[in-house]
């Protein structure tokens, strides 16, 4: 390798060739969730879910003196977190298998770790730059106690430095299974929260099978406050010029933090989310696009404590006479 640095070689973040399967990448920094982050968060997506809006309301469910944090602000830090891996990233693929251990409370601090779980060559092309595909096993952690509490997966296509010197990496990343078998989510519930005085209100008229739609459309702002919020360091998400698309690309968490607003209008009942079966991006999001949103009830089981839903729920990107699909998210609730 000669003495001359090329521009690819200065810029910062992990390019495609970088990685190597079972690296572990340095964390980010570590992050406790305070009063500040939680109105932030509420400001730009709004989100209806009672049991972290209200500290008695939480308290009455949980039994727990603390503000009880949503589980998407709780996702968007463990991503944002994760995007020490993804500082040189095109688009994200999917996310897979994400799964909520624990509930978050108000002053708790976390801490996510990354590993490399496979990388794939992507063919090259004349049209565009090299790249490759990285299956990211996401881990974060409640510092107090040392003790999960999201992991998951997700795919990354990202920047390759050299196109004549790819890895050649053909790992098998799997695929992403869509279909929900609820009896494998109730661990997951937590049974000592006691939801009774939680509103029943619209939720005992939605048949298995029927697909609602949210009379409240929304649209996206503050896109780059989320982005800065949850310590999201890619470049696609604040410079238009680093963006495929040449218009900055909102972050696919934003889409999906309105998307699960939208579901809690219509299920009030909602304690909490358990967990995530699949979320596939379908599209780009832009500031200032208006998303609408459709829910399927695809099945519910009734528990001792409460009910455990599968949602799935499709987001739309409308733009004046064009509406093109941008989400396909597969998800577990439990509530009322």
């Amino acid at each position: 390798m000669g003495s001359e640095i090329t521009k690819n070689e200065k810029a910062p973040g992990t390019y495609f060739d970088d990685l190597k399967v079972g690296q572990i990448l340095p964390p980010s920094p570590d992050l406790t969730i305070t009063s500040g982050e939680i109105a932030m968060y509420q400001s730009i997506c709004g989100d209806p879910l009672a049991t972290s809006l209200s500290l008695p309301l939480a308290e009455k469910v949980t039994g727990v003196s603390k503000r009880l944090v949503n589980p998407g602000l709780i996702m968007h830090f463990s991503i944002g977190q994760s995007t020490v891996a993804t500082r040189r990233v095109i688009a994200n693929l999917f996310y897979r298998g994400v799964s909520f251990k624990r509930p978050v409370f108000e002053e708790e601090t976390l801490h996510t770790e990354v590993v490399i779980k496979g990388l794939k060559d992507l063919t090259l092309r004349e049209d565009r730059s090299p790249r490759g595909l990285a299956l990211l096993g996401i881990k974060t952690t409640c510092v107090d106690d040392d003790s999960i509490v999201v992991d998951y997966e997700r795919c990354a296509m990202l920047k390759a430095r050299d196109p004549q010197n790819l890895p050649g990496h053909c790992d098998d990343l799997g695929s992403v299974e869509t279909e929900i078998v609820l009896d494998n989510w109730k661990s997951l519930v937590p049974e000592s929260w006691d939801i009774s005085s939680l509103s029943m209100e619209k939720q005992t008229n939605w048949i298995v099978g029927e697909k609602k739609i949210d009379d409240l459309r929304d649209t996206v702002s503050n896109a780059m406050e989320l982005v800065r919020l949850t310590q999201n360091q890619a470049p696609v998400h604040r410079d238009a010029s680093t963006s495929p698309t040449g218009e900055r690309l909102v972050y696919g968490g934003h889409t999906i933090g309105l998307a699960q607003a939208s579901l809690n209008r219509l299920m009030p009942g909602n304690a909490t989310i358990l967990g995530w079966q699949s979320c596939d991006h379908l599209g780009p999001v832009h500031e200032g696009d208006v998303l609408s949103f459709h829910h399927t009830l695809l099945e519910q089981k009734t528990l001792p404590n409460g009910k455990i839903s599968a949602i799935k729920t499709e987001v739309s990107s409308i733009k004046g006479d064009e509406t093109s699909n941008v989400l396909d998210w597969r998800l577990v609730v439990f509530g009322v």
